[in-house]
C-alpha cells in the first residue's frame, strides 16, 4: 500500500524521536498532549499493516475481525474497509486512517489521538468514551472532512478542526469538546466546527466551552445543560433547538437564528452573551 503524502497545512516542529519520517507535524498548541501520548505508545504495534489488511479481507459479518484492545498505533491503514471488524479499546494513536470506512464499527474507548482522519467515514460508528485529541484532518492530498453522521460520540474527548463536517444526528451527550484549561501553557486548544452540520445532534451535557460554532447548523439539536461558555455561535442556526439549562455566559450569538427555540427562559448567562 503506497504511503500518503504528508499534510502541509498547520505544521510545526515535533521532536523527530517521536515523529517517524513523513509523518504530519502537529501545531505547537497540540505538542504537550502528543508528547505525553507518544511516551505511552513507545512500543511496537501488535500487528503490521499487512496483517490488519489480510484480517479485514477475510472478515465477514458472521466472522468479524477482532482487534479489541490491540495496539495498532502508527500504522498505514488508509483506504481500508473496517465494517466487518471490532475495535473496542483499540490503540490507533497516530495511525493513518485516511479514507477508511468505519461505518457502524464498534470503536468504544478507542484511542485515536493524533490519527489521520481525512475522508474517513464514521457514519453510525460507536465511539462512546473514545479519545480524539489533536487528530489530523487538514492538509494532505485528501481534502474531505471525516463523516460522523449518526455516530455515538457520548463521553468522547475531542479536539479537532472540523469546519463544515457532517455530525448531523450524532450523539455527543456529555462529550468534552471544549478547551482544556490545564493545557493552555502550549497555546489554546479549541475545536473548530465552523459551518458544521449538527442538525438533530444530541449535545446535552456536553462541554463545548470556547469552541468555534459560527454558522453551524444546529437546528433541532439537543443542547440541554451544555456548557457554551465563550462559544462562537455567530450566524449559527438554532431553529427548534432545546437549550434548557445551557450556559451561554460570554457566548457570541451575533446574528444567530433563535427561532422556535425551547428553554430560552431557562438558559443561563444570556444576559452576558453577545447578541
Amino acid at each position: 500500500m503506497a504511503p500518503l503524502p504528508a499534510p502541509s497545512a498547520r505544521t510545526c516542529m515535533v521532536p523527530r524521536a517521536i515523529r517517524p519520517a513523513n509523518r504530519p507535524r502537529p501545531c505547537a498548541h497540540a505538542l504537550a498532549l502528543l508528547l505525553v501520548a507518544a511516551a505511552a505508545n513507545a512500543g511496537a504495534a501488535d500487528l503490521t499493516a499487512d496483517q490488519v489488511a489480510r484480517a479485514l479481507a477475510q472478515a465477514s459479518a458472521a466472522q468479524p475481525a477482532n482487534f479489541d484492545g490491540k495496539d495498532l498505533s502508527d500504522l498505514e491503514l488508509a483506504r481500508l474497509d473496517f465494517r466487518h471488524a471490532s475495535l473496542r479499546g483499540t490503540n490507533l494513536f497516530a495511525s493513518r486512517l485516511v479514507s477508511s470506512n468505519f461505518a457502524g464499527v464498534d470503536l468504544r474507548d478507542a484511542n485515536l489521538n493524533g490519527a489521520w482522519l481525512m475522508g474517513a467515514d464514521f457514519t453510525g460508528a460507536r465511539l462512546a468514551g473514545a479519545s480524539l485529541l489533536s487528530v489530523v484532518i487538514l492538509g494532505g492530498e485528501v481534502k474531505a472532512m471525516p463523516i460522523f453522521r449518526d455516530a455515538d460520540l457520548q463521553r468522547t474527548k475531542m479536539i479537532a478542526d472540523l469546519p463544515g463536517a457532517d455530525l448531523s444526528g450524532a450523539n455527543l451527550r456529555d462529550a468534552h469538546v471544549g478547551v482544556e484549561i490545564r493545557n493552555q501553557g502550549m497555546g489554546q486548544m479549541r475545536t473548530d466546527m465552523t459551518g458544521a452540520h449538527l442538525a438533530g445532534a444530541t449535545l446535552a451535557g456536553a462541554d463545548l466551552n470556547r469552541s468555534l460554532l459560527s454558522f453551524a447548523d444546529l437546528r433541532r439539536s439537543d443542547l440541554r445543560g451544555a456548557n457554551l461558555f465563550r462559544v462562537k455561535l455567530v450566524g449559527a442556526d438554532l431553529t427548534g433547538a432545546d437549550v434548557t439549562g445551557a450556559d451561554f455566559t460570554e457566548a457570541d450569538l451575533t446574528d444567530a437564528v433563535l427561532r422556535d427555540v425551547t428553554g430560552l427562559d431557562h438558559a443561563k448567562g444570556l444576559d452576558g452573551a453577545r447578541r
